[in-house]
């Protein structure tokens, strides 16, 4: 019993102090450094709307300073292309415009042409039939008659002569034509280039120089059709070579860019070649021509005045009615040569062969007189454009060239497509 109670004992005091252990693990906690915090003070509204502002102010400060260039060259950039897509719906509608224009004049030679032989025919038939023996009013109507027909003839032909229907037709159909070559390289500088402003006035400039070249009204602004000389037609602005010449004095080695010694003498003697044959023989021919229409033009209405004034006469003598007869027979004659044979347009084909020549001539001597080789048309590319244009491979261009060369004298032209 005495073992039993101090075992008892023995373990209530071991139990006991090792919860008073436990105990004061608890409760003695070490001591923990102290740590100040510091509240921001609460701004207020007055001192927030301020710093925003300053805050504001900086930001468009620093987008001003940094973005503008990009911004301006891309708009540029825009305005240009805006700027050509509108010349180009121009264009477009010009070269609709000068069609329709074109088929129109064609169709007044072909009416007038038929409607003035027509009444000359018949003026003329009437003053046969009153030589034969008319007497009293069934003379004086058919002498009346031919009198006024003669004369409603010869007021239509003067008409006639002075604009000359057949050439204006040409003119429309030449700038029909170089329109849509304008259109193609418009279209062909917006698919492959960036435009600039420099690009839009050259094109403003030739479709300037265009509508000068080939105008749509007839009074005031019709081209003459009887000029005292022959002269080939130009459709290009005056200062073009100018600017091609410019920064000549840049000196660069002689074999870059495609451009030789070589080249540059092959295209020297193509000019003399294009000089002294192909633009010397379509002014010889043109000046020819304008002769001849001159001629003509003058002709048919004197002889459309005569027959009038002898189908006046007609019946108080035989010769009269001869006059009569003969004189209208002529004119219709010379009317139908001179329309139905189209001398007007043949002139107007010289002259935009003329010029055709002769902006080949400027083109390539503007180019030769570019110094800096690098601002120069690539050489190969140059050399194949005039080939195409005169209708000869690159071998038969420096075949021509190396006659030329070597003799003085050159039978044959230089262009084969005209």
């Amino acid at each position: 019993m005495a073992s039993l109670q101090a075992s008892t004992l023995l373990l209530s005091s071991s139990s006991s102090s090792s919860c008073s252990r436990k105990i004061n693990a608890a409760i003695h906690v070490p001591n923990l450094p102290k740590l100040n915090f510091s509240v921001p003070k609460i701004s207020t509204r007055k001192q927030l709307g301020e710093e925003l502002n300053i805050r504001q102010d900086r930001f468009m400060n620093t987008v001003i300073t940094t973005t503008p260039i990009e911004d301006r060259s891309d708009k540029s950039t825009t305005i240009a292309t805006t700027q050509l897509y509108a010349i180009l719906e121009a264009v477009a509608d010009r070269v609709e415009m000068h069609a329709n224009i074109g088929a129109q004049r064609d169709n007044w030679n072909t009416l007038l042409l038929n409607s003035i032989n027509m009444i000359t025919l018949t003026a003329a038939t009437m003053a046969g039939i009153a030589a034969t023996g008319g007497i009293g009013m069934p003379l004086l109507a058919l002498k009346l008659s031919s009198t006024l027909l003669y004369s409603a003839a010869m007021g239509m032909m003067v008409i006639m002569n002075k604009i000359q229907p057949s050439q204006l037709a040409e003119e429309q159909r030449n700038a029909t034509r170089l329109f849509k070559q304008l259109q193609t390289q418009i279209q062909t500088m917006l698919a492959i280039e960036t435009p600039t402003q420099e690009d839009v006035k050259d094109v403003m400039e030739k479709v300037l120089a265009l509508d000068k070249a080939y105008p749509l009204p007839l009074l005031g602004t019709m081209l003459e059709k009887f000029p005292e000389k022959f002269e080939p037609a130009v459709w290009w602005p005056s200062n073009q070579v100018q600017e091609k010449n410019k920064g000549k004095q840049c000196n660069t080695p002689r074999d870059n860019n495609g451009w030789s010694e070589e080249l540059e003498m092959e295209m020297r003697e193509i000019i003399q070649v294009v000089k002294r044959k192909d633009i010397e023989d379509y002014v010889r021919l043109g000046n020819l021509k304008l002769k001849i229409n001159k001629v003509l033009a003058i002709s048919g209405p004197l002889l459309t005045g005569i027959a009038a004034i002898g189908s006046a006469f007609v019946g108080n003598g035989s010769c009269a009615a001869i006059v009569a007869v003969a004189a209208g027979a002529l004119a219709s004659v010379v009317n139908s040569f001179e329309h139905g044979g189209q001398v007007g347009m043949v002139i107007e084909m010289y002259r935009n062969c003329g010029g055709f020549f002769q902006l080949m001539e400027e083109s390539i001597k503007a180019t030769l007189e570019e110094r800096d080789l690098e601002k120069r048309e690539n050489g190969e590319l140059f050399e194949m454009k005039v080939a195409l244009k005169l209708g000869r491979s690159l071998s038969q261009l420096r075949e021509l060239a190396r006659k030329s060369s070597t003799s003085s004298h050159v039978d044959e032209f230089a262009s084969k497509l005209f």
